[in-house]
């Protein structure tokens, strides 16, 4: 059985790493390169490195920040933001991205995401899709025109599929930035839509609401931003509490046995001689 997979995302908007809530509140966190590095050393299985502004302004990808953050990865490296021509996709390529994300422009310019798919492989093209609940069920939501269209996000996927998408992205504008959980409903429409592997995003909050999405959905991979930016331990605790109930990739000692954590899953203080007894044990520093 394949292991699910822990991705972070990093949402840059003016070559900084943002807390992105809501889709229109963006609160700055620090460098991507700096990100990158920490997130490496937490042991994520991989990063999606969004720049929202590249595709807002028209502007090509910035392919500094890209190479910069590509020097200090060591996982799979997803690169979004900008891209409106095969040239674009090249010189990501160039610059260190193992995949590249296609949200918007795959809507206007579909064959893009066909030429991708034929000069690199399905595995190096993610198809991106914002999504959001209304009356008339879940929509597609157009994040640079701030509007829903007419399509329900299990149809674009489908799309995207065809045209040769290797993997899709589901994001929930309901649960960007709000702790809540991720939307089930959302993303299992999704996954029966398509037989590729798609990846969810919106709403981390917790380490059970990790378990919850990949024991209630077929995902294979879900991604959290805010989350791992803000709570301490954040990847290795997900991943040693996870573990205990769905398989995932985890590679340090550390698995968190006897220790006790919050509602929203931060390590809690230990007792005072817990603490103690541990100054006499020797613990050699692992490379994840």
């Amino acid at each position: 059985m394949l292991k699910k997979r822990i991705v972070a995302a990093l949402v840059v908007r003016d070559g900084i790493v943002v807390q992105s809530i809501g889709f229109n509140r963006y609160l700055p966190v620090g460098k991507p390169d700096i990100a990158v590095e920490f997130l490496n050393q937490w042991g994520v299985d991989e990063i999606i490195l969004l720049d929202i502004s590249a595709g807002r302004t028209g502007q090509a990808p910035d392919y500094a920040l890209v190479r910069s953050a590509s020097d200090r990865c060591r996982v799979p490296l997803t690169v979004g933001g900008g891209i409106t021509h095969i040239d674009h996709i090249k010189e990501l390529m160039h610059c260190g991205a193992d995949k590249i994300s296609l949200n918007r422009v795959a809507l206007s310019r579909p064959q893009l995401m066909a030429d991708a798919a034929h000069l690199f492989g399905n595995q190096s093209v993610v198809g991106s899709i914002d999504a959001a609940y209304t009356d008339l069920g879940y929509q597609v939501y157009d994040y640079q025109q701030r509007k829903l269209l007419d399509r329900s996000p299990a149809e674009l996927a489908r799309q995207f599929q065809e045209l040769g998408a290797g993997e899709i992205l589901i994001n929930s504008v309901d649960r960007d930035g709000s702790y809540r959980g991720f939307d089930l409903n959302l993303i299992s429409s999704v996954c029966n839509a398509v037989t590729v592997p798609v990846i969810c995003c919106g709403g981390a909050g917790s380490a059970q609401h990790f378990v919850d999405v990949f024991l209630h959905t077929s995902v294979c991979a879900a991604a959290a931003a805010n989350f791992f930016h803000f709570t301490e331990h954040s990847v290795t605790t997900i991943k040693a509490l996870i573990n205990r109930q769905i398989h995932v990739r985890h590679e340090t000692h550390a698995d968190y046995d006897g220790s006790r954590f919050d509602v929203a899953g931060r390590l809690l203080k230990k007792d005072d001689q817990e603490l103690e007894n541990l100054r006499f044990i020797r613990i050699e520093k692992e490379i994840i």
